[in-house]
Formats: C-alpha cells, structure tokens, sequence
C-alpha cells in the first residue's frame, strides 16, 4: 500500500521526497568522513581511508548518471576526510592550484580551440560534404563502423584530436545507419588513447619517454628508444583495437547498456532521451559542393596534423595554426563572414565548458588523492606480494586502478613512476616489458574512468553524457583488460 501510494505523488511532491532523502543521504555520509578524520593521527598514512572518497565518487556517479556531481561529492569527502575545518580554504587552494597548472591551462585552451575548429568546419559545410562523401562509398553498418575506426586509427597524433574530430565527422554516418551515439563514443574512444601509446609519433610518446629519462629508466637522450622498445609489450593498445575490430566486425555480440542503447538506435533513436549535452550547432550550415567541401574539411587538418608535428607534437599550437587558416580559408570564400567565423570560435569554445569542468573537477580530484596518499598506499599495500614472474601483471592491475580512480593517465606517473622503476630494476625485469605495463595501464585508465578526459571528449564528441558512455562501454574495456592481464602473465613467466 505504502508502495502505491509513493507512486502516485504529484510530480512536485516525489521531487520534494527524492530531494530530502538524497540530502539525508549524502549528509549522513559527509558525517561519516568527518568523524573519519578525527580518527586520524597527524603524521600517520590514511591507509586503507585514502581510498574512500572515490569509492563515493564511484557510488554517486552511478546512482545519478553524472559524473560531475559523482566528482564533487567525492571532492567535499575528502577534504572533510583531510581537516573539517579547513574545507573551504583547502577547496579555495586547489581550485587555484588546479586552474594555475600548466596541464589544466593547455587542456582548457586544446579544448576549446579544438571546438570552435569543429564549429567552423561544420557551419562550412565542410563535414556535411565529408558525410555526403561517405555516404555513397559505405553501405553497411559494419562499414561504417570499420571506417569510424579506421579514422580513429589514423588520427594518432593526439587522443584529443581523435575524440572530438573523429566522433563529430561520423555522427552522420552512424545515425544513419541505426548506430547508438553510445556505440560511436566506444568506437572513438576505443581508438584514442589505446593507439596513441602504440604510436611513436604521439603527445604520449613524447611526454612519456621525458618522464622515463627522468626517473631512470634510461639514459639521457634514450626515453624515445625505449619507448619504441616497448610498444610490443603495451598490450592493452593491441587488444582494445582487438575488441574494436571484434565489436566492428559483429563477432562480438551487443550485451548489457550497450544493447539497450543499440535497440533504441535501431528503432529511430540513435541520440539518447536524457541528452543534455548541447550539439554543435548546425542551424547556420553553408551549402557547398562535395568536391569543394572535402577540400575545406581536409586542408585544416592536414594544417592541424602537420602544425602539431612541427611545433614538437604539440596539439594547443596546431590548433591555433589550424583554426587561423581555416577562418581565412573560410573567409576568402566567403563561406563565412568574418562576424560568423568568431561565432562559430566561441559557440565552440562554449560547447566544451562541461567537459572542460569535468577534466578540472578530476585534476582536484588526483591533488585530493596526493594529500591522502592514495598511489602510495595501493602500491605498499601490494608490494609484498610481488614476484619477478607476477611483476608486469601486478603493475597493469595497480596502476589501472590508481588512474582509473584518479582520472589522471599522466600526473599519476609522476608520483609512481619513481616507486615503481626502481622495483623492476631490483628484479632485474625486462624494462621495456615494464615500460609497457605502465603504458597499458595508463591506456585502461584514461579508456575506462567515466571522467578521464578521453572518456569525456568522446561523448561530448559522440552526442552522449560522459556516463552513458562509460557504463555502456565499461564490459568492452574489461575484456580488453582481461586479455591484457593474460598476455602481461605469459610475457612475465617466459621472459623471467
């Protein structure tokens, strides 16, 4: 009775209901971390504590369907968790801490050039003529698939660049064909971070073989050697383009969220109910010829690709080269008037600032996760159960949990690499075999985190919220995993 009776609230009073018992629920677990904190001596490691702010985060991520408020959650847990008492001050530090940073200020400038490019290139007609183009070469939707993933492989500069460029070029083609906006984000995402450590010439590449030179791992001068070295043995780059191959392919069934989302796609609905994410406006779009159009589509991103290479793999200055030759390409057509091009920069630019406040919000998240000593910890904690032979695997299992948890596939590295270097030389382990277990795990980790910034770029790219595409995708990426955890087995027995 009570049952029927709920139910049949007026829609504002069950909002009310819902309201009062998230805030006693929430409330209640706030209570919780501060009392935590008190059981805390100062000096001492928080231990098996440090983990539990992403456990909340985790929790009210998949409870809501959102991940910014999950992250948030989990940001006030562990500052309460840190010092109640200096919640504020300590949320005012890392706030400006993270907006100061280096890596934060060229993720907000990356990604908001990169979405007024995006703008540009759609309001030119120049992706339409793209779509056109395709749609009288592929006919399947298995070709469209393979193609989605074709252009995410070729994409490898950056992970940036595949998940926005890629996902809104084939937007089009994958509606058409009946195939979930979630399905596309996976396809996309799957191609992204996973194929850009297999890829020398990549934003991984270089800052990665830095960070090996500087932890000694090399010599000076032999990081990008090393590296190379080691792109056999980034088994979880191999394997999730395995999955993808599979997935494109129809080998591998459509099983759990990404089943659902695929029936809705198939019966007329390839864009999910509760989008909210806004799409790039089209409302505006120039009619061009298809020859004319592909010219304008791929001119800037040669520009974008060849810029990038030149300035060092740097995607912030190809993307400032690329946006300026296209706005003068655009506007010595006339394709866009000069007013029209600086909107479609800044309609860009403001279409990017939800994914934009996720990435930031999971940088506070990783500067939290410092403060508890939650890398440090997970590693100690395993640490004695560490053979020569279980090495690689134990280190793709750790550190893919540790980004997975933190968002983070390049910072965290910075806290362990210098753990875990020293302990593969101390077993006398193949270091490009290590080198590639760190590289899988950061891969899984950016691949799977349902607030990584590659999982966030995909489904902004893609139409889909950054949770409807994690949870749809999450069964693929641990196959993937799982595959990978094999194959790291087999290489540490028959290699030790």
């Amino acid at each position: 009775m009570t049952d029927i009776q709920s139910t049949s609230l007026p829609p504002k009073e069950k909002g009310t209901s819902e309201l009062k018992n998230s805030l006693l629920l929430y409330g209640s677990i706030m209570a919780v971390f501060a009392f935590l904190s008190t059981t805390h001596v100062e000096g001492e490691s928080y231990g098996f504590l440090s983990i539990l702010p992403v456990a909340l985060i985790l929790f009210t991520a998949i409870k809501t369907r959102k991940a910014l408020e999950g992250i948030f959650a989990g940001i006030v847990a562990g500052l309460l968790l840190l010092d109640p008492n200096t919640v504020f001050s300590r949320l005012g530090e890392i706030s400006t801490k993270v907006m100061m940073d280096e890596t934060i200020a060229w993720i907000i400038l990356v990604c908001g050039m990169m979405g007024g490019l995006i703008n540009m290139l759609e309001r030119g007609g120049s992706v339409l003529s793209f779509g056109d183009f395709l749609a009288g070469r592929i006919k399947t939707k298995r070709g469209t698939l393979l193609t989605t993933a074709g252009l995410g492989i070729m994409v490898f500069i950056d992970d940036y660049l595949n998940s926005l460029a890629v996902s809104s070029s084939m937007k089009g083609m994958t509606d058409r064909f009946g195939i979930s906006r979630e399905k596309l984000a996976f396809i996309v995402d799957s191609t992204a971070a996973p194929v850009c450590i297999i890829v020398p010439i990549s934003t991984w590449a270089v800052y990665f073989a830095a960070l090996l030179e500087e932890n000694g791992a090399t010599a000076a001068g032999q990081g990008m050697s090393l590296y190379i070295e080691s792109i056999p043995y980034m088994a979880y780059g191999w394997m999730a383009l395995f999955v993808v191959w599979l997935v494109a392919m129809g080998y591998l069934k459509d099983f759990g969220s990404m089943k659902v989302a695929e029936e809705r796609a198939q019966a007329g609905q390839p864009v999910p109910d509760d989008i909210k994410l806004p799409e790039f406006d089209t409302s505006k779009i120039k009619k061009v010829s298809t020859n004319m159009g592909l010219l304008n589509f791929f001119l800037p991103m040669a520009v974008l690709v060849g810029a990038s290479v030149y300035y060092e793999i740097d995607l912030l200055l190809g993307a400032l080269v690329a946006s300026l030759f296209t706005m003068i390409l655009y506007f010595v057509q006339r394709l866009l008037t000069f007013e029209e091009l600086v909107e479609s920069m800044l309609d860009g630019f403001k279409i990017m600032l939800h994914p934009i406040a996720v990435v930031c919000a999971g940088f506070m998240v990783k500067e939290i996760n410092d403060s508890l000593g939650m890398t440090t910890y997970i590693i100690d904690a395993i640490a004695p159960y560490m053979t020569k032979e279980l090495l690689p695997a134990i280190i793709f299992v750790v550190m893919a949990v540790i980004v997975f948890a933190t968002g983070s596939s390049w910072g965290v590295f910075v806290i362990s690499l210098p753990i875990v270097i020293p302990m593969a030389q101390t077993f006398d382990l193949s270091m490009p075999l290590v080198v590639g277990s760190l590289l899988s795990a950061s891969a899984f980790g950016s691949h799977a985190c349902f607030y990584s910034d590659a999982t966030v770029l995909s489904a902004q790219g893609s139409g889909c919220t950054p949770m409807q595409h994690a949870i749809t995708q999450f069964p693929y990426t641990m196959i993937a995993a799982l595959l990978t955890l094999i194959t790291l087995l087999f290489f540490g027995y028959s290699m030790a």
